[in-house]
């Protein structure tokens, strides 16, 4: 055999060998898709991304899931839905994931929600909380993690109910995470309080809000009671400017997530004592799992855990063990395997549910103190997600055909 003929056999075995090895290679690890607008929401996603990488290395440091490593490639939406689903294709597309997760903004979780039926593509959104995700625009497709909008109202109804007040006046963020929380508080306290009114709604775009306006609209209506739904930078311009007003004072205020840290550490000194909240307070959670996580945490940060943390954790957490109970990554294993998909996470068992496929992981209820000149929350429990959602037959009634 000649040299020109060997070289030619050679080259055509190299060539012939190279598929097999790019096919083995990329069969190698699990991918996994995760889109989020960590520019403009630090707060909450700089703690969370640090939760998904602590649950990818146990994960990975474990074996991985039926034997292949997770991988996780990260995109910024920079908070528009057109971003976000531009990144979804090209994460599908050429990175060739195997599964989709993530979002923060409810507006850009419905637009992946949309885009993960129209392609057929599994979708754990991970932190919106409208309630769309999971029913009126609910797909076969898409689970949720986080405990949702109507779950984190229905558990502080119960604690507004208690104050006896008649007029309450409501500040929100003027898209759909806003808006759906304040019909929802409107309708369970109509329901539970018939002679209930609010005498004044301020509407401020997201991340925008006009403190000074709007405390004093709330000032001139003169409620009883006040339900907040602001969270981030615009709860503390809200708190700063209602503090100095006198807004809050003998006025019981609601407030949805304000007990997380990562927005309650903004306030220092000024913490609003007293405030009904929803959020994180995890210096003194004592269960098994909640300090096993905050061990791991610590030690691998060097700093304690927010919200986001727990939220990062558990998405990848229930991303492997919906993995290996489908045993592939197969988008109608995938669905079969997270309907009635059982795990612990940090806050506790928890459950995928097969009717509406939201998850029961719940929120503590509390209320907001000041300890050491920082912010704690005080007198709190903890509500599982399934005693915070209405029954099936309601959401049955929410819930379009997939």
């Amino acid at each position: 055999m000649n040299g020109r003929i060997r070289f030619t056999l050679l080259l055509s075995a190299v060539v012939a060998a190279m598929p097999l090895s790019s096919a083995t290679a990329q069969n190698a690890t699990i991918k996994i898709g995760e889109i989020n607008s960590y520019k403009a929401q630090p707060a909450f996603l700089g703690p969370y991304r640090k939760g998904m990488q602590l649950a990818l290395d146990e994960v990975n440091e474990a074996g991985g899931v039926n034997g292949k490593k997770l991988e996780l490639i990260i995109r910024d939406d920079n908070a528009t839905p057109g971003d976000a689903v531009r990144a979804a294709e090209e994460l599908i597309s050429r990175e060739r994931v195997d599964m989709l997760t993530g979002s923060f903004l409810s507006h850009i979780g419905l637009a992946l929600t949309d885009y993960a039926k129209e392609k057929k593509v599994f979708f754990l959104a991970s932190e919106p909380l409208t309630d769309k995700i999971t029913w009126e625009n609910g797909n076969r497709y898409t689970f949720r993690l986080r405990t949702s909008t109507y779950m984190q109202v229905a558990m502080l109804v119960p604690e507004a109910l208690k104050m006896k007040k008649k007029r309450w006046a409501i500040v929100y963020p003027n898209y759909e995470y806003g808006q759906s929380a304040v019909s929802t508080f409107k309708t369970l306290m109509k329901a539970a309080q018939p002679d209930v009114e609010f005498v004044s709604e301020q509407a401020s775009p997201l991340g925008k809000v006009d403190a000074g306006s709007v405390v004093q609209a709330l000032e001139d209506s003169k409620p009883d009671a006040i339900f907040n739904v602001l969270f981030a930078a615009d709860v503390t311009k809200f708190v700063r400017e209602g503090s100095t007003r006198g807004l809050f004072k003998d006025r019981p205020v609601v407030s949805v997530l304000t007990g997380e840290p990562e927005y309650l550490d903004t306030f220092r000194d000024e913490v609003p004592e007293g405030w009904v909240v929803t959020g994180y307070p995890w210096q003194t959670i004592e269960t098994p799992e909640h300090q096993a996580f905050l061990k791991s945490y610590q030690a691998a940060f060097k700093e304690y855990p927010r919200l986001g943390s727990v939220v990062g954790y558990s998405a990848i957490k229930s991303l492997a063990e919906g993995i290996k109970r489908a045993g592939s990554t197969d988008t109608e294993a995938m669905i079969k395997a997270f309907q009635g998909l059982k795990l612990t996470i940090p806050f506790g068992p928890i459950e995928y549910r097969a009717l509406d496929h939201q998850s029961t992981m719940g929120a503590y209820v509390g209320k907001l103190g000041l300890k050491d000149g920082k912010g704690v929350m005080v007198d709190y429990r903890y509500v599982p997600g399934n005693e915070a959602l209405p029954s099936d037959d309601v959401v049955r009634s929410l819930r379009k055909a997939d």
